[in-house]
């Protein structure tokens, strides 16, 4: 039985997208829930050279990831715009690159541009390793009694058989395992947590301001424009990386004018990545990185905004194609305000 088959006989259902919907009751206030991160793919880079050549290639210091740690990192053109964005996991002789399904097949692509000089390669391997979300004040405890050794701080990892567990912002843990063994772990999880969707997954990374990228939104963004070096996705001390004089020249000696930020949304549907958001004088002063639902006509979501458009708070924000003002709201994280404090010199 495929990895398909087996959440559909528990009544998930995957769309072309790769998002997972579950027939089952609300989930939200679980203590223990477990997501099919269906819409997450993944991809491994392997051979000698592997970590040598992702970080001169990547915005992260993969050097870390020996010490135990997951890192999400960008890959960006030599505009210092990203084109992947992804989070990074040691394993035997390589590396696996976990990311967004849609845009998979053009982050490796990206990559193995490089890669021909390098003594490392490049396989989508989404069909053999696949993600499970589990999170809930009791998500520690439901992971202990199925045999894990749990990491102890944010973003680092602990070895689970062939897979990797590793603890997320938010009371969270993303593991990437064999199809079998998940099959496997996945009926023992259940005994006591309950399935959520990918809605409520990417609800939870809006609420911890971790960003993502879609298809619509590649080479828009520079790093810091999605705050990914709050989360160490960004290294300044490394050395050089495709497009790191860009993104070293805005962290040293720019000035960033659009962050990204947190808002509620009034809408039918969940807008998509990429919808402009304009204020009343001006189109454009945004753009959505990320959306999820929070009732059937309520939401939340990700933006990078023009600061000075986000901070007057007496200017109304709005998606493109609607007229209800966005409502805004905090990240549960500070940015360094030296960032905005600098004049410009980009």
């Amino acid at each position: 039985m495929s990895w398909l088959e087996t959440l559909n006989a528990l009544g998930v259902q995957v769309d072309e997208l790769g998002n997972c919907q579950v027939s089952a009751a609300e989930s939200r206030d679980a203590a223990v829930t477990v997501t099919p991160l269906t819409h997450l793919g993944l991809f491994s880079v392997t051979g000698p050279d592997a970590e040598k050549f992702l970080q001169g290639q990547l915005s992260c210091d993969v050097q870390q990831l020996s010490a135990g740690k997951s890192l999400l990192g960008s890959h960006c053109n030599i505009k210092g715009s990203m084109i992947s964005l992804s989070r990074l996991m040691p394993v035997e002789n390589g590396f696996w690159l976990r990311t967004e399904r849609p845009i998979l097949d053009t982050a490796m692509a990206n990559l193995k541009k490089y890669m021909i000089f390098s003594k490392a390669e490049s396989h989508n391997r989404s069909d053999e390793i696949v993600g499970l979300g589990i999170s809930g004040a009791q998500a520690d405890r439901a992971l202990l009694a199925e045999g894990f050794t749990l990491p102890a701080e944010t973003g680092e990892f602990a070895v689970y058989g062939s897979g990797l567990l590793i603890r997320v912002p938010g009371e969270r843990f993303e593991l990437w395992l064999p199809v079998e063994q998940a099959e496997t772990l996945l009926s023992g999880l259940l005994k006591e947590a309950t399935l959520a969707d990918t809605n409520s997954w990417k609800l939870q990374d809006i609420r911890s301001g971790i960003p993502s990228l879609d298809s619509a939104t590649l080479e828009t963004f520079i790093p810091q424009m999605t705050n990914l070096q709050v989360f160490d996705g960004v290294s300044f001390s490394k050395g050089c990386y495709t497009g790191q004089e860009v993104i070293t020249r805005l962290q040293h000696r720019g000035k960033l004018n659009r962050p990204m930020y947190r808002l509620a949304f009034s809408a039918d549907q969940t807008p998509p990545p990429g919808t402009a958001i304009n204020t009343p004088e001006r189109a454009g002063v945004g753009t959505v990185v990320s959306a999820a639902m929070t009732s059937e006509q309520q939401g939340e979501l990700l933006a990078v905004i023009l600061k000075t458009s986000f901070d007057d708070t007496e200017t109304a924000l709005t998606l493109e194609g609607g007229d209800q003002p966005l409502q805004r709201l905090t990240l549960p994280y500070e940015l360094d305000p030296e960032l905005f404090e600098r004049p410009q010199r980009l």
